[in-house]
């Protein structure tokens, strides 16, 4: 079998006495994003500074491309890519001066014309970073990271800070890359971009991985809806038989809201109950969960245990 590019097994990260990590196991192969989920202090930073070598872990087995990161970090760095949260980029130098530093200082052979213009920054090569914008700054960022299409990229919140345009030009810069077989880490806030971005997931909560696997596997723990306006004068013995169940605060506030583990099922059933009757279900919606009703459930059911 191939050797994953990622393979950690019970990694803990204490500091102090805090334990920030609590035992995660994760691989992820080569041309794979993998995104990491979770609330502030959940522990994703501090994995990827483990993975990255920025800090050497409390306990467990950690190797990327069969490597210690935190001991063989000059043989793995010229292989990967790096944005962390805060950056190393501002000063007196400009857009293409900064860019032209680092690509100096990497081994891969690096187009830094065509890494601004992917980023959108071109038109701004020559003021001085002291002057961009932090939106600006972040897409810079991204700029560095990239430089060479690296085999392994680390991006911790890459689009915070950036309008909604700018932020679906890095999502496809980094499906792009993806594509062309480089491996992804990303750390987010945004649901949405791991909905759209990730091959498998995690959601961290308190230092352990709440749930993991790939995105349909994580939607499947939470039920589908289906939802529509109450017709006048409907009470809920008319309604056919369904495997769902129905929320009867909704229901008394004048909307039929359902919950099902089979939701194709029971909106054949509720279809045909509806054209029997000449009903017309006014706006009717039927969906699988979202991953944001994953998260908070996650989040909801670890505070209430």
């Amino acid at each position: 079998m191939t050797q994953p590019v990622i393979a950690v097994r019970g990694l803990r990260c204490r500091h102090g006495e805090f334990e920030a990590v609590r035992g995660i196991d994760v691989e992820v192969g080569a041309g794979e994003l993998f995104a990491l989920l979770g609330t502030n202090g959940a522990g994703k930073t501090t994995t990827l500074e483990v993975l990255a070598g920025h800090r050497a872990p409390s306990d467990g087995h950690v190797r990327v491309f069969g490597l210690r990161p935190d001991a063989d970090r000059s043989r793995i760095r010229p292989r990967m890519g790096v944005l962390l949260q805060d950056s190393g980029t501002g000063g007196e130098l400009t857009v293409l001066e900064t860019l032209r530093l680092w690509a100096a200082l990497t081994s891969r052979p690096s187009d830094v014309d065509g890494a601004l213009d992917r980023v959108g920054l071109a038109h701004r090569a020559d003021v001085r970073t002291a002057r961009l914008s932090g939106g600006e700054r972040r897409r810079l960022d991204l700029a560095v990271a990239t430089l060479g299409d690296p085999e392994l990229l680390f991006l911790d919140e890459p689009t915070t800070g950036l309008d909604p345009e700018s932020r679906r030009q890095t999502w496809e810069l980094v499906r792009g890359l993806v594509a062309r077989g480089t491996t992804v880490l990303l750390t987010t806030h945004y649901l949405e971009e791991a909905e759209y971005l990730a091959h498998r997931l995690a959601i961290m909560h308190e230092g352990r991985f709440a749930v993991s696997g790939t995105l349909v596997d994580v939607l499947e723990r939470e039920s589908s809806r289906i939802s529509f306006v109450r017709p006048l004068g409907l009470e809920a013995a008319d309604l056919p038989p369904l495997s769902g169940a129905l929320e009867p605060e909704a229901f008394a506030a004048g909307r039929v809201e359902l919950r099902t583990r089979a939701l194709q099922d029971d909106l054949h059933v509720l279809l045909g109950w509806a054209a029997a009757r000449d009903l017309q279900l006014a706006q009717l919606r039927a969906h699988h969960a979202s991953l944001a009703e994953v998260f908070h459930g996650v989040r909801d059911s670890v505070v209430a245990a």
